[in-house]
């Protein structure tokens, strides 16, 4: 697809229109429009510039912001600077988005949700993760950077409950991503700000709408993540997100986020509904596209004592010695799709949490 400058475009909707276009065409999985720059997309995580476009200028983006942003989120950008949205494009495709601010110009990052939910299966992740389609309650994280496959992660394994369980399922997102169709579960999709004013706001009401299942898009603060512990706590399934490396971070996150007279009585509530954690990375595969590798930790007897007793710094040996329960490191999961020649070894070593071990289990 040609491009030129957008000030030759008739208007900013076509213009908004070719650039999502093209993001279909170079399956890209993000957009960047920044002033100073042609538009940037981001294709299997590397960054490429549209070369045969013109600069932005902060007219251009503003004049894209125009079509782009809601009119009931246009005050929200001008008062905070930034705002977080979804965008639906053609028939069946969706986008996340977030205006800001930089430089004192606005700036644009859309995120390409794909129109299909995929099985876990076709996501290449871990069949053991189908052990949290089976449960009733208690609390499952799926932790990792932003970008790295969370809210695919979790969608995948909800929309397996849809299809095989008569659920009330609940979700709390900003914005809504994926859109589940209903099959045999009932199914109730709140966006904050648009269905609910926040996360904890929304949690709050949840236990008073008969839900079976929950989905937290985002543990952002203390009051998500203590409104998200006892949505589990009184007997739910819930999933939630965390922006973290690792399962022992996780826990030290959830844990610090309480002040310190309340961190032991947190360590005891997650040792009794933590299900698991699963962390993931998205890595280049060779050949082109994506593969995702994972640590995977399931709550048993021995993670529970270590987390009640302030050792989260076990978890770690924890993992690596119950591979027969299903459990494994990342650093494991990496040095095999290496050893399978998915991945190269250096795009694997980026992602490695110990590079000494991580090498090691390479070269055996």
């Amino acid at each position: 697809m040609k491009f030129h400058s957008l000030g030759m475009y008739k208007n900013s909707e076509l213009a908004l229109n070719k650039l999502l276009s093209n993001m279909l065409e170079k399956d890209a999985s993000d957009l960047h429009l920044l002033a100073g720059k042609p538009p940037i997309y981001r294709v299997h995580s590397v960054l490429l510039e549209l070369k045969d476009h013109d600069v932005l200028t902060p007219e251009n983006i503003e004049s894209l912001c125009s079509v782009l942003v809601p009119k009931q989120k246009k005050d929200m950008l001008e008062k905070i600077r930034q705002t977080d949205f979804s965008y639906p494009f053609k028939e069946n495709h969706r986008l996340r988005v977030n205006a800001y601010y930089q430089k004192s110009t606005l700036a644009v990052s859309i995120r390409m949700i794909p129109n299909k939910i995929k099985s876990l299966q076709e996501l290449n992740l871990p069949k053991a993760l189908e052990k949290f389609t089976k449960v009733k309650q208690g609390l499952v994280i799926v932790s990792g950077p932003t970008g790295h496959g969370k809210s695919t992660a979790i969608a995948s394994i909800i929309d397996k409950i849809n299809h095989e369980r008569a659920e009330h399922i609940v979700t709390f997102e900003d914005p809504i991503e994926y859109v589940f169709v209903p099959d045999k579960s009932i199914i109730s999709q709140r966006e904050v700000l648009e269905d609910t004013v926040s996360f904890q706001s929304g949690l709050r009401s949840v236990l008073r709408e008969d839900p079976n299942v929950v989905m937290v898009g985002e543990m952002r603060d203390f009051e998500s993540i203590a409104a998200t512990v006892t949505v589990a706590e009184t007997g739910h399934l819930v999933f939630a997100t965390l922006h973290t490396n690792d399962a022992a971070q996780s826990i030290d996150r959830l844990v610090d986020v309480f002040p310190p007279h309340q961190q032991q009585q947190i360590r005891n509530q997650l040792s009794s509904i933590l299900l698991g954690i699963v962390s993931i990375r998205l890595l280049p595969k060779i050949g082109g596209g994506l593969i995702p590798a994972t640590e995977l930790l399931f709550a048993d007897s021995a993670v529970r004592n270590v987390i009640r007793d302030n050792r989260a710094y076990e978890i770690y040996n924890i993992i690596h010695s119950s591979g027969a329960k299903g459990m494994v490191s990342l650093d494991r999961y990496l040095s095999e799709l290496v050893k399978k020649g998915l991945v190269t070894f250096d795009d694997a070593q980026a992602y490695s949490l110990d590079n000494e071990i991580f090498s090691s289990l390479v070269s055996r």
